[in-house]
C-alpha cells in the first residue's frame, strides 16, 4: 500500500511504502514505549534502596549541602535525604520534620509517573501530556517561597531539622 502525505515545510508530496512494516516491527515499537517509565521507576527504586540502607544522619554518608556549608542557611533540598530515609522506615512525621516540601511533592510525582505508564500502553491511544508551563512556574514560586520561609528564625516545622 502506498501512502501519500504532505510535508509542512515543503509543498512536495512524499511517497512512502508501508508494505515493509511487519507485526514484529510494531511489537518492537510498542515495547519501547515502556522503556522510559521502566528506567525511571527502576532508578527511583534503586535510589530509595540506597537511601534506606545508608543512613544520611551518619557522618560522611553523603556529601554536605554546599549552599548550607557556605551560607549557613537551608536550601529547598536540605533534609531531603533524611526525609526519604524516614519515609523508607515508615516515619512520616520525621520526614515532614526534615523536608515538608519533598513529602508534599512525592504523591504528585508518583501520580505523574503512573499517568506516564498508563499513557505508554499501546491500547491507551493517548500520548503523555506535558505539564503546562504555568504549573511549572507556580511550582518554582512555591520552591522559592519555601526557601525563604524555612530560613526565617522561629518559623516552626519547616526547617531541615538540623542546626
Amino acid at each position: 500500500m502506498l501512502v501519500r502525505q504532505r510535508r509542512a515545510c515543503r509543498s512536495q508530496l512524499v511517497t512512502m511504502d508501508t508494505t515493509d512494516i511487519t507485526p514484529s516491527a510494531i511489537q518492537r515499537v510498542s515495547a519501547h514505549r515502556y522503556s522510559g517509565p521502566v528506567i525511571v521507576g527502576l532508578g527511583a527504586v534503586a535510589l530509595m534502596s540506597c537511601i534506606a540502607i545508608r543512613d544520611p544522619q551518619t557522618d560522611g554518608a553523603y556529601p554536605l549541602c554546599i549552599f548550607r556549608a557556605i551560607t549557613g542557611l537551608d536550601c529547598p533540598g536540605c533534609g531531603s535525604l533524611r526525609a526519604l530515609h524516614a519515609l523508607t522506615r515508615g516515619d512520616v512525621w520525621a520526614a515532614l520534620d526534615q523536608n515538608v516540601l519533598l513529602v508534599a511533592v512525592l504523591p504528585f510525582l508518583v501520580w505523574r509517573w503512573v499517568a506516564w505508564v498508563r499513557s505508554s500502553a499501546p491500547e491507551s491511544g493517548t500520548r503523555p501530556r506535558l505539564t503546562a508551563a504555568r504549573w511549572i512556574y507556580v511550582f518554582l514560586g512555591l520552591v522559592v517561597a519555601f526557601w525563604v520561609v524555612r530560613n526565617i528564625p522561629g518559623v516552626p516545622f519547616i526547617g531541615s531539622g538540623i542546626g
